[in-house]
């Protein structure tokens, strides 16, 4: 006869139960438009997990009888905002909620986006600049 409380049924429910919990509208969360501006939450998910049992054959017992079973599970989940990303037209940009970057390469990353746009930006107007530099030649 199989045993019906397991340590991995156990674990099987506790599992279920987080994936019931979360999803991945809870990492991206879903877009808030207003006045066309769409503005999605970005969240950090973590989770702990633990559980444990054992089959402890009891001191007077039939021999058709199953082991008694002691077990239990737990588990923690921890959701924090981590971002807003805002879309305006063609413009994305993120907003951070968490505090800045603790390293010199953890800052550069986050600026690097809009270090492109400035960059892009300014060789834009170097060729606009040169564009009518040629015109008034002509």
């Amino acid at each position: 006869m199989e045993h019906k409380n397991t340590i991995g049924n156990l674990m099987t429910s506790t599992m279920e139960k987080l994936k019931e919990m979360v999803d991945s509208d809870t990492v991206v969360g879903t877009p808030i438009q207003a006045d066309g501006v769409t503005i999605i939450p970005v969240s950090k998910v973590s989770v702990g997990f633990a559980s444990g049992g054992s089959d402890f054959a009891a001191k007077v017992q039939r021999g058709d009888s199953n082991n008694s079973f002691g077990g239990g599970g737990g588990a923690s989940l921890k959701i924090t905002p981590v971002s807003f990303l805002i879309v305006k037209g063609d413009n994305v940009k993120m907003l951070y909620v968490d505090p800045p970057a603790a390293t010199t390469v953890d800052r550069v990353v986050e600026m690097v986006p809009e270090v492109v746009d400035k960059v892009t930006g300014f060789i834009e107007k170097q060729k606009e600049d040169k564009a009518k530099e040629e015109g008034i030649a002509f």
